[in-house]
């Protein structure tokens, strides 16, 4: 292991909510910065945009100030890597709609494994170190080995750390669509029914396919000890008028157990290994080893508490592609640069939704475009 990679684990065993953003600065900064000129010496298309920022990055006081990537630059075939191809263990793709590009992410073992880590780290402040039965709204084959791997399947994948056993409740019908196995999602309640039990669904294909229609129903599960993860999938739902207290009390209602229980956490597979879940105050905070900016739309300028703008993602966790520092297309709030009631430290925001006429995410590399109308 070389020394910028003792660095990079050195601030992933940090507990991942306990500095404060002036502790955090100084480390973060010089570690993005030798990351910066690290990726300078794999890659001269990614030497010659760093020379051309307007900031020198080794002059830059904040790591605000250092030269970010817009993400859509990761949409690329082959990856956008910083190693060689013989180096790199597995490509994640995000999902996309049907014509679009997705974003196609080298990882080398290295950075495979910070960020199976980092996502541990995160997933244990919030659920605790306990392994137990893990229920998946989704099919197997999601995933599935082989070199490339999507974005709901590194999910899955993410929080398999925490499963003592792992139950799929969905199966495909002879088209592809997806349909929820009733048989063994019951069984499954009952079987651990006074037990912890983790469960994870893409957003959508939770509401469509389970909570919606066993709310129809009058159906509960009766699982009050259950955690219910989910991510992406919210533009669906909010056409369909579903805003995310209601889908909080559908869920909960359905599984029997508490709103607070139910977690929803934003992920993107350029920012591998960080995840960022729902507090209990619903904020959405920043681990040690990542950070959150978000911007201005017309200066690029960093914003304060209670504006709106463009999020940039910060991470240190990889060293296979340039995903240090990357401009999204999506927007968010900042609710507090410090300080959440729930007591963890560092930035605290809220996602708002996407840019005006940005390219629109996929929803799922699995739903077929009729489901998405």
């Amino acid at each position: 292991m070389n020394a910028l990679e003792s660095r990079i684990d050195a601030l992933l065993a940090v507990p991942p909510y306990s500095l404060s953003p002036q502790d955090k600065e100084q480390v973060f900064l010089a570690l993005l910065k030798d990351e910066l000129d690290y990726g300078c010496t794999r890659s001269a298309v990614y030497r010659n945009y760093v020379r051309h920022w307007p900031i020198d990055p080794r002059a830059a006081p904040r790591f605000a100030d250092l030269p970010y990537l817009p993400v859509s630059l990761l949409k690329a075939d082959p990856p956008f890597a910083l190693v060689d191809p013989h180096d790199i263990k597995k490509t994640l793709t995000s999902s996309s709609t049907t014509g679009q590009m997705p974003s196609r992410i080298a990882l080398d073992s290295p950075t495979s494994r910070r960020m199976s880590k980092a996502v541990i780290a995160i997933a244990q402040d919030f659920l605790g170190q306990q392994r137990r039965p893990y229920l998946v709204v989704d099919v197997p084959s999601s995933v599935a080995q082989g070199p490339e791997m999507g974005a709901r399947g590194a999910a899955i994948q993410g929080l398999m750390p925490f499963a003592s056993q792992l139950t799929y409740c969905m199966n495909s019908d002879g088209d592809g669509s997806l349909v929820l196995d009733r048989d063994k999602l019951v069984m499954f309640a009952k079987a651990h029914r006074d037990s912890p039990v983790l469960v994870y669904g893409f957003t959508y294909i939770l509401w469509q396919y389970l909570v919606k229609s066993l709310l129809a129903e009058s159906i509960s599960l009766e699982m009050p000890k259950v955690h219910v993860l989910h991510s992406g999938g919210w533009k669906r739902l909010h056409d369909e008028a579903v805003d995310k207290p209601s889908f909080n009390r559908g869920v909960a209602q359905v599984f029997g157990c508490s709103t607070e229980r139910v977690i929803d956490f934003y992920g993107m597979v350029e920012n591998v290994g960080v995840i960022y879940p729902d507090c209990a105050e619903g904020n959405k905070h920043v681990p040690a080893f990542a950070d959150v900016i978000v911007r201005d739309p017309l200066t690029l300028e960093p914003v304060g508490e209670g504006k709106r703008g463009m999020v940039q993602v910060c991470s240190v966790l990889p060293t296979s592609f340039p995903g240090h520092l990357l401009l999204t297309e999506d927007v968010a709030e900042i609710v507090a640069l410090d300080g959440c009631r729930c007591g963890r430290r560092g930035t605290a925001f809220r996602f708002v939704g996407r840019v005006p006429r940005s390219e629109m995410r996929g929803c799922s590399n699995i739903i077929r475009r009729r489901e998405l109308g």
